[in-house]
C-alpha cells in the first residue's frame, strides 16, 4: 500500500540538508545534498512504519510560518 507523507526539508549552517517527517515520531534524517536526503528520508520512514505501525495517519499540510521571539 502506497502511503504519502510531508517531509520538511532545512539547510544547516554548514549546507547539510535536515529532512523530518511530521507524522512519524522521531521520523529524521541528515545529508549533503537533496538527492541523499530523499533516499535516506525514504528509508527512514520504512524503518519508522515498521517500528510505529503502518497505522499511521499522515497529517494535512496547512504551510509554514516563521516566527521571530525578541531574547
Amino acid at each position: 500500500m502506497k502511503s504519502d507523507f510531508n517531509v520538511i526539508i532545512e539547510q544547516d549552517t554548514d549546507g547539510n540538508y535536515v529532512a523530518s517527517v511530521p507524522a512519524l515520531r522521531g521520523c529524521h534524517t541528515q545529508g549533503t545534498s537533496l538527492d541523499q536526503v530523499m533516499d535516506r528520508i525514504r528509508e527512514a520512514i520504512a524503518l519508522c512504519l515498521e517500528e510505529q505501525g503502518e497505522n499511521v495517519e499522515p497529517l494535512s499540510f496547512v504551510g509554514i510560518q516563521t516566527v521571530s521571539i525578541s531574547p
